[in-house]
């Protein structure tokens, strides 16, 4: 069912890409963009715990969600490296990572493979990502902001590691044969 409580989070969450690139690049709203943020790694908490609790997981759902964050993800590093927070290089590898996995992906489907299913760590990696990108955004902040940055980079140099180690994971899983039983 495409039409239920948690897609339509997943939807808000992916309304909230143009609004934080908004917010951020262009009305220069750090505290805004955050609560943005924010907003949107409480809704992706959300609705995969909504969906189990009533029994509304969907194949939908399940390629929609991954795909927003995705897009949070891209949308977030490109926009964080226009205004230098991040190395443009950390930034080509991140994209290039979810490109490959891409690839795959219309590998797997050209020879009939099922498509893996994300990982704990990898669901580890998107959510350690989601939460260190806002807290990135208040290092300006008086008082907390040194707090901030701290927590930020933890969530940013955990979550990173993760991402790749789930990638190889993913194409290693990905590229082999499937057993025929």
């Amino acid at each position: 069912m495409m039409l239920n409580i948690p897609n339509a989070l997943t939807l808000i969450r992916a309304l909230g890409v143009p609004l934080f690139l908004y917010l951020f690049l262009i009305a220069d709203q750090p505290v805004a963009s955050f609560v943005v943020l924010a907003l949107g790694g409480i809704t992706d908490y959300l609705d995969g715990k909504i969906a189990r609790a009533l029994n509304q997981t969907s194949d939908f759902g399940a390629k929609f969600d991954p795909t927003v964050d995705r897009l949070y993800i891209a949308a977030v590093i490109i926009a964080f490296a226009t205004k230098e927070l991040l190395p443009w290089p950390l930034v080509a590898a991140i994209i290039a990572r979810d490109l490959i996995l891409f690839l795959e992906i219309i590998y797997q489907k050209f020879r009939g493979i099922p498509f893996l299913e994300v990982s704990f760590l990898g669901k580890a990696a998107t959510f350690n990502l989601l939460y260190a990108f806002p807290f990135l955004l208040l290092e300006e902040v008086a008082v907390i902001g040194v707090w901030c940055f701290a927590a930020g980079w933890s969530f940013a140099i955990w979550g990173i590691t993760l991402y790749f180690y789930t990638g190889i994971q993913y194409l290693a899983k990905g590229l082999r044969k499937p057993k025929i039983l």
